[in-house]
């Protein structure tokens, strides 16, 4: 991917290491507690759910979402197979999304089975004693201290020291000349957490912000062959809500952002990671967290098989492929045959990492993933048009020619190619179980 460093380089210490199993690690509670009876079947697989599109549409949950958790769990209310819900949104607390989920879907949710586009951001250690710039809606400050971050700047606490820098709205404008209100610390970097309210605000100050080098009392250097270090989470482009109509999303904002640092600079803006669906980031830490339940619930299966069941093509299908890509390869790198045969394929010798360091850098921060495959299962309820025919052979599903992914992601048709397609997310359950041959008791 163009402008991102090595996968290898975005991954840091965790505080919960898995491999060191610390007491209350995942700690899951409601909905996972006890010891699974040898009676009841034992899952080899485990479910990624996406919410928006998917649960819910906006504030209003989809119909077919409490049919199919009614099958996810038992008489006393404990889910039969892992689950995690993965959401691009990133406006929350992970506990807050979780009460949400319990509240719509009848269901205990805890924490520990919500990874939200900000969560992987507790692994990047190395910037939590930065000051760091956020954007996004909600509550930004609270959300950045609780991934790990001690020194947060917010975009309104920014404006609000410099209020000469925010010239687009004239009725926000100074009605006097002013001088930056208090001194804010030198920026070291700058955290995305999702679409702003004030587009053109933050687009205005995150700028100043990159091209000073987060010295807002300098000028313009826009001939700086590098910018401050830039982390995104959410690259959706657009999402569903209750409109028939797909809404921008946080993706959108980052277009505008890289075209307007491309057009004042002439050069590429550089992200030093991109976080949330479909980075493979976001895939291993669900993978941990699928893997944990199971470890939790004493079942003596590996969780070998992922489904995730997505709305959005370019995210849910795309991230979900990807990570079964990388999942295969990391079989084949076993097999040099394999590997031969997996780079014929793709067309490219890099298709295959060479070397082990990632699988170390697992084995040490989340342990190695025990699942071999990630199946994507699109539903028919949100981004992906609901009123299209659902075609008898996935094979036949209509391929996209424009591609809504993000810049730094190449398109492949395969990558946005459903494992399988449904009408809704009860449908994908039944599927799923009758693949696995699962039968609840």
């Amino acid at each position: 991917m163009r402008g991102l460093l090595p996968f290898s380089r975005v991954l840091y210490t965790l505080s919960n290491r898995q491999a060191r199993r610390k007491p209350g690690i995942v700690g899951i509670r409601c909905g996972f507690c006890g010891t699974q009876s040898n009676s009841k079947p034992q899952p080899s697989f485990g479910l990624l759910f996406d919410i928006d599109g998917v649960l819910v549409r906006g504030r209003l949950p989809i119909p077919a979402a409490k049919k199919a958790f009614e099958k996810l769990v038992d008489s006393q209310g404990q889910f039969v197979v892992p689950v995690v819900f993965v959401t691009n949104a990133g406006n929350c607390l992970r506990q807050t999304k979780a009460d949400q989920l319990s509240h719509i879907l009848g269901v205990p949710i805890t924490e520990e089975q919500v990874i939200m586009s900000h969560s992987p951001l507790r692994m990047f250690k190395r910037f939590h004693d930065k000051c760091v710039l956020v954007s996004g809606q909600g509550p930004v400050l609270e959300i950045a201290k609780n991934v790990g971050f001690k020194n947060v700047v917010s975009i309104d606490m920014l404006r609000e020291s410099y209020p000469l820098l925010d010239m687009v709205d004239h009725n926000r404008r100074p009605k006097l000349p002013t001088h930056p209100v208090s001194n804010l610390p030198k920026i070291d970097a700058v955290v995305l957490f999702g679409e702003p309210i004030r587009w053109e605000t933050t687009l205005q100050l995150i700028i100043d912000v990159l091209l000073t080098n987060g010295n807002l009392c300098s000028v313009h250097q826009p001939q700086r062959l590098s910018h401050l270090p830039l982390l995104a989470c959410n690259m959706d482009l657009m999402w569903m809500a209750e409109t028939q109509s797909p809404r921008f999303g946080h993706g959108t904002f980052l277009v505008c952002l890289e075209n307007i640092y491309k057009k004042i600079t002439g050069k590429d803006l550089k992200y030093e990671a991109l976080m949330g669906k479909p980075s493979e980031l976001t895939y291993h830490f669900a993978e941990y967290l699928i893997r944990s339940q199971a470890i939790q619930q004493q079942w003596k299966h590996p969780i070998t098989s992922l489904y995730a069941i997505g709305d959005n093509l370019m995210t849910d299908i795309y991230g979900a492929n990807l990570y079964n890509r990388y999942l295969e390869e990391r079989v084949a790198r076993k097999n040099p045959k394999a590997v031969a045969k997996m780079a014929a394929a793709t067309g490219s010798a890099t298709a295959v990492p060479q070397d082990e360091e990632i699988d170390n850098l697992w084995e040490s921060e989340l342990a190695l993933p025990s699942a071999t495959s990630c199946k994507s299962v699109l539903v028919c309820t949100g981004v992906y048009d609901p009123n299209t025919e659902v075609p008898s052979d996935a094979n036949h599903c209509i391929k996209q020619t424009v591609f809504h992914g993000h810049r730094d992601f190449r398109f492949d048709p395969a990558l946005v190619e459903p494992g399988h397609i449904v009408q809704d997310v009860a449908e994908a359950v039944d599927l799923i179980f009758e693949q696995e041959k699962f039968v609840p008791k």
